[in-house]
């Protein structure tokens, strides 16, 4: 009986210490472990380097870009602007001073506006035109360089350029438009940009004929620097028929290929007038944008399609798909932690968009301190430019809660530039899609729905 009695008093010791584990949520889960669960949002909203872009050329020495009309732009979901300097008053010559001036200026203006820019450089717009030799071409790179350096962190791409009308490598009157002849372009542009900027080729043909391979990229090449990793893709006479007016030689071939560098480099362009019957419905644009994960598209041509999806209702969805569209999924966060101590966090985003991030950001863990609103941010390690179409990521990590006092706190996630310029600016921020979330303080933060104590 003894005995009994001791196993009996032992039992109730437990239960009443909490020792014996049966203390569950209605859910049968212990309560601090509940995932949180996040909406996915079907708003429209701006987000940097992605989206519907505009088209703005300007010729040699002429006006510089409009800062009312640039800072319209955030307001109409445009973040990004293609800009063309036709140099053709320089075919034979350095570029002048003046000339440096307005592109100096047309970047401080995109700058100023919050947007960024994808570059491009030609010497006409007539396919009877006539563009300039290597030497020159060499010698304008060599000038342009430090207008490279000084404003990269407004460029979110480049184009090639330079070569033929519009500088779409068609043909050259210098005769340029040789594979040995666009290598020494883009192997020259490419060394007079800053590392980290992508540029972008007209045809997928041109970079395998370059780089002498089919093989798309793979991750392990992908983000290296190497040459090959920098090269993505524009194409100007999209959602056409057939080649798309030649974009393509083999077009299935090239498609796939394509799609599978898309994941790591960045495809975007333009529309132009369909060819042989063919219709760029909804259906046909959702399909070719999703399939060759397109980054931006322009606004400005071609028209007819444009306004065909506007009419149809589609026009709203692929301005909210273009691109990437980051979204909470779920986290799992503590109540509690100890000052100066590591605190996990589990977080899970997905992308709802037609493509990846290509320019790397920074991430944040941010804590408001619920008393004094003072804010304290632990940066994360996670790389978003891995969180691929329709891939779930996660980008939770031990976080160091050293410096940070005690007391009590919300939680947010906070996504920059990752050049130190930009990374307080709003509108380089990156807004996650999820309802409720957004906040304008702190430059721009993204809730999650979370407090903790730090004791």
């Amino acid at each position: 009986m003894a005995l009994k009695n001791i196993y009996t008093f032992c039992f109730w010791l437990l239960a009443a210490t909490g020792f014996c584990g049966c203390k569950r949520s209605e859910a049968g889960k212990d309560t601090t472990e509940d995932r949180i669960q996040y909406e996915v949002s079907n708003a429209i909203f701006p987000n940097p380097e992605r989206g519907f872009i505009k088209t703005m050329n300007v010729f040699s020495e002429g006006s510089k870009l409009g800062a009312g009309d640039v800072n319209l732009l955030r307001s109409q979901n445009v973040t990004m602007i293609l800009r063309v300097f036709y140099l053709d008053a320089f075919k034979d010559q350095a570029i002048s001073n003046a000339e440096l001036s307005l592109i100096e200026s047309d970047l401080e203006t995109i700058r100023k506006a919050g947007l960024k820019v994808i570059l491009r450089f030609a010497y006409t717009d007539d396919m009877q035109g006539t563009d300039a030799p290597y030497a020159i071409i060499e010698q304008h790179l060599d000038q342009l360089k430090t207008v490279f350096e000084n404003n990269k962190d407004v460029i979110a791409f480049v184009q090639a350029g330079f070569i033929g009308a519009w500088g779409e490598w068609h043909d050259s009157s210098n005769g340029l438009a040789t594979v040995d002849n666009e290598r020494l372009v883009l192997n020259k542009l490419l060394s007079v940009l800053p590392a980290d900027i992508m540029v972008q080729v007209r045809t997928p043909s041109a970079k395998q004929q370059i780089f002498n391979t089919t093989s798309p990229l793979t991750a392990e090449l992908a983000y290296t620097g190497e040459n090959r990793a920098r090269v993505g893709h524009h194409n100007d006479c999209f959602l056409t028929g057939g080649t798309d007016y030649g974009t393509y030689n083999n077009v299935e071939a090239e498609k796939q290929y394509i799609s599978t560098e898309a994941l790591y480099v960045p495809t975007g362009g333009e529309t132009c007038p369909p060819t042989d019957g063919y219709d760029p419905t909804c259906a046909e644009g959702r399909k070719e944008m999703a399939f060759l994960k397109w980054t931006y598209l322009n606004l400005d041509w071609y028209q007819p399609t444009i306004n065909a999806w506007k009419n149809s209702g589609c026009f709203d969805e692929f301005q909210r798909y273009l691109g990437y569209r980051l979204a909470l999924v779920d986290a799992l966060l503590p109540d509690k932690a100890a000052a100066n101590s590591n605190m996990p966090a589990d977080i899970n985003i997905t992308n709802k968009g037609y493509a990846p991030l290509y320019n790397k950001k920074k991430i944040y863990l941010v804590f408001k301190n619920i008393a004094t609103g003072d804010f304290y941010d632990k940066e994360l390690s996670a790389d978003l430019r891995l969180c691929k179409p329709a891939v779930t990521q996660n980008i939770g990590g031990s976080v160091s809660l050293a410096g940070i006092p005690g007391g009590g706190y919300e939680l947010f996630l906070r996504i920059t530039d990752q050049d130190p310029a930009l990374a307080d600016r709003i509108e380089y921020a990156v807004q996650l899609a999820n309802n409720n979330g957004w906040l304008t303080e702190h430059n721009g933060i993204n809730r999650l729905n979370k407090q903790i104590t730090i004791q």
